[in-house]
């Protein structure tokens, strides 16, 4: 066989290899380039910042899309990077049809949130964490564990039509934002936001100086700005006396008190409108202990008798306080950016690279 013949040959050959190499790491390549690590599982020494989150406890029947994430993996359990986590909480925080510069927003709100859990800690585990009133309601958040995985995310979120998309905004919000978070004084503060304000946010107490009321008078144009809820007598007095009871509360009236709407009294409001006191029977509650009574979306409501039924007209979705979802999404449209968003629903503070 010639040389040249030889040099043809031998390039065939490794041209074949090369094809032969590509179709086998295809499928390999793109679950990286998708999930930043093979099956999204990291080493301490390859997590971002050396932070990590131990998905721990779930099982497929509690979590189908923990189960994907876990494919081929023999025991229930991993640990995923801290970065790589939160594309997953900001994909079920805030609508993916908003504004990057919203989603950068929320972005660092949520990394704020995960950093201050982890007080200082290089790892922690999913069951550690406790949305609470960080975020809509505590029913949202205990859905919002463990949806991490692109198959996760289709199944839970969006259609497939969508989910390339989605995701990738989710990603790219986390992934512009890295390292970023929220600071007052010095340390991280308490990142809280809502969906739609009642037109304006609400001020915090002497813990966290930087909640203050700020005007958000878009979101006024929200779809789901404004909801109504009815109930009989009968099933009003229900709720009240079911809560009450449970909160070893006296509220002077029976289930079956055809007189309730006579005690039904608001007592104060905040200077945003939400309600901070009630009066229902003989006992005054919360505007907030109201809400949770009876499942509102929000403590800015009005309640009165209407054709016999108790009516309940709520302003806004969510406590009120920190970050407006529908507010940033507005300020992002205006040509805001993300550390203009926040340093608007958040006062005196700083957006800076954590340690």
């Amino acid at each position: 066989m010639s040389g040249g013949l030889k040099r043809r040959f031998r390039s065939l050959v490794w041209r074949w290899i090369a094809i032969l190499c590509t179709a086998f790491l295809l499928p390999y390549t793109v679950t990286l380039a998708w999930s930043g690590t093979a099956r999204g599982f990291v080493s301490q020494e390859t997590a971002s910042g050396g932070r990590r989150i131990y998905l721990d406890g779930m099982s497929e029947a509690e979590d189908p899309a923990f189960s994907n994430q876990l494919a081929g993996v023999s025991a229930i359990g991993g640990y995923v990077d801290a970065e790589e986590y939160l594309i997953g909480v900001v994909a079920r925080q805030i609508p993916m049809e908003y504004e990057p510069e919203a989603l950068k927003a929320q972005a660092i709100v949520a990394r704020t949130w995960l950093y201050r859990q982890m007080d200082g800690r290089k790892e922690i585990t999913a069951s550690e964490l406790d949305e609470g009133s960080y975020g809509r309601t505590e029913e949202w958040a205990e859905g919002n564990r463990n949806r991490l995985t692109e198959d996760g995310m289709n199944e839970t979120l969006w259609d497939e039509r969508h989910l390339a998309e989605y995701y990738e905004k989710a990603r790219q919000a986390v992934e512009k934002t890295a390292r970023l978070v929220i600071c007052c004084d010095g340390k991280l503060i308490e990142p809280l936001y809502h969906a739609v304000s009642a037109g304006r946010t609400r001020q915090g107490d002497s813990a966290c100086p930087y909640l203050q009321a700020v005007d958000s008078s878009a979101d006024l144009e929200a779809e789901s700005f404004l909801t109504v809820n009815e109930w009989t007598e009968e099933e009003f007095a229900t709720l009240v006396t079911s809560y009450s009871n449970s909160k070893g509360y006296s509220i002077g009236f029976s289930t079956d008190s055809d007189q309730l709407a006579d005690t039904l009294q608001l007592i104060s409001r905040d200077v945003s409108g939400y309600v901070t006191e009630y009066q229902i029977g003989s006992h005054s509650y919360t505007g907030d202990e109201v809400r949770e009574m009876l499942s509102l979306p929000s403590s800015a409501f009005t309640l009165n008798e209407y054709s016999g039924r108790i009516r309940a007209v709520c302003q806004g979705q969510g406590h009120g306080l920190g970050l407006s979802q529908y507010g940033a999404n507005r300020l992002a449209l205006d040509g805001q950016s993300a550390e203009e968003i926040l340093h608007y629903y958040y006062h005196g503070i700083t957006v800076e690279e954590a340690e």
